[in-house]
């Protein structure tokens, strides 16, 4: 059993925040979302550049259960500005607590490392940093171009933070071109205050419009997990909330309670139900839709970029 608490010696808790929540139960995993351990060699090939490069991975941070599959097709999601998150968000498995200073030769790394990966198409995400000015921006911007100077030919997708409260942040960043701009909703607004306290779900839904009003070429990207205890109908609700504000493609899976201190599971999501969602989404007119038990927002990543594409073109056509 995973335990929120890391217990070895001089090291800070993992989840400082959590630890005096009453403990919930974890479910039982059906069938359907049990995955094999990381065990390949394409798996230690892509940890070893990770780790000669001083990466961090949002794929380790956050438990992701798809990292043996995408390592060993050397596919890895970078995490910039630290493996800290200055948030404390109830579902999240990442570190929260007073992150450390940038480090200034992160945006040369992350491009020497996806230009060695030889990476047709690379996703970077990162923790939330309220204490800095811009939230980040700057550095998220430095990355991109850092890509785009040692891996020319690699399309470049960034999931990024709300940005609250910092002014110009997403312009800095949508000036720097990536080719995908995703930012994730996660839940429905009623669960917002218990699921994802330090954000705003309208301010996250106008995020991601002024995104497509900057610069209308780029893709735009949202996901939730379900299994929180949203209701059917708010999820409809949700994705006529982001076709009005432009979002071109849509990711849901299924939420994993990371420890006992975490939010629990409130139910697995059947796979009809999820190919339901898909159905409906698809007619309400996104690009893109990828809905499965074991979807993530960065799962597919580079197949899913060049089926955006196609779907863009095709409309074009139309």
């Amino acid at each position: 059993m995973v335990t929120v608490l890391d217990t070895v010696s001089g090291q800070r808790p993992r989840h400082p925040e959590k630890e005096n929540r009453p403990d919930t139960p974890i479910l039982r995993k059906p069938e359907w979302i049990r995955v094999k351990a990381p065990i390949s060699k394409g798996y230690a090939a892509t940890r070893k550049i990770v780790k000669e490069h001083s990466l961090t991975t949002v794929c380790e941070e956050a438990a992701c259960p798809n990292i043996g599959e995408c390592w060993d097709q050397r596919h890895a999601t970078m995490m910039i500005m630290g493996d800290t998150c200055t948030r404390a968000c109830a579902f999240c498995n990442v570190k929260t607590g007073l992150p450390e200073a940038l480090d200034g030769d992160e945006p040369k790394n992350v491009g020497s490392a996806v230009a060695k990966l030889d990476l047709a198409h690379v996703v970077i995400t990162s923790v939330d940093r309220d204490d800095l000015a811009d939230g980040g921006a700057d550095h998220f911007s430095k990355v991109i171009r850092s890509i785009r100077q040692q891996a020319p030919d690699t399309t470049i997708e960034i999931l990024t933070p709300d940005f609250l409260r910092k002014d110009g942040a997403l312009e800095t960043v949508i000036e720097a071109r990536p080719d995908v701009f995703n930012h994730n909703l996660e839940t429905v607004p009623s669960l917002y205050l218990r699921v994802r306290p330090g954000a705003r779900y309208y301010h996250s839904m106008r995020l991601l419009e002024r995104a497509k009003e900057l610069d209308p070429t780029v893709f735009t990207k949202s996901g939730i997990m379900v299994g929180l205890g949203e209701e059917r109908d708010e999820v409809l609700q949700l994705m006529d909330d982001l076709r009005s504000a432009g979002v071109d493609f849509l990711t849901i899976g299924q939420y994993l309670q990371p420890t006992r201190k975490h939010h629990p599971v409130a139910r697995f999501v059947t796979p009809d139900e999820f190919a339901a969602y898909e159905r409906v989404a698809r007619a309400k007119g996104f690009l893109l839709v990828s809905a499965t038990p074991l979807t993530r927002s960065s799962y597919h990543a580079d197949k899913d970029f060049a089926a955006l594409k196609e779907a863009r073109a095709r409309q074009v056509s139309a």
